[in-house]
């Protein structure tokens, strides 16, 4: 079942890239789509729970789908685009095992831990 949960969170990412696409983005918007919201990993330097607010609120698809329609109803925002970044970017984090952070530290996610176990 894991798997097939990945492929689903795969499949949105590749969605995600075929909207940006549509959108006629910027080659450089793709980048972003890779790594830009992990900027906000460095919430961790000041401590385990700002870092999960911060790295939650840029990994959250929620807000992801709420920016994308917010952007759809204002052309030229640039608000679209963000959200389909937010939210393919999260999308690939959870078809790699990343989940939305605890704040018990980076670690600790909705989906478990990450990497070994203590």
């Amino acid at each position: 079942m894991k798997n097939i949960l990945k492929l689903e969170e795969l499949a949105m990412f590749l969605l995600s890239a075929y909207v940006l696409y549509v959108l006629k983005a910027d080659w450089w918007i793709y980048l972003l789509l890779l790594a830009g919201p992990d900027i906000s990993m460095f919430g961790y330097a000041i401590g385990n729970k700002p870092g999960a607010v911060l790295y939650n609120l840029f990994h959250h698809k929620g807000l992801a789908i709420a920016l994308f329609l917010i952007g759809y109803t204002m052309p030229d925002s640039g608000l679209e685009i963000a959200g389909v970044i937010l939210f393919g970017h999260a999308s690939l984090d959870r078809a790699f095992g990343y989940g939305l952070k605890l704040n018990e530290g980076f670690k600790y996610t909705h989906l478990g831990m990450i990497g070994k176990k203590d």
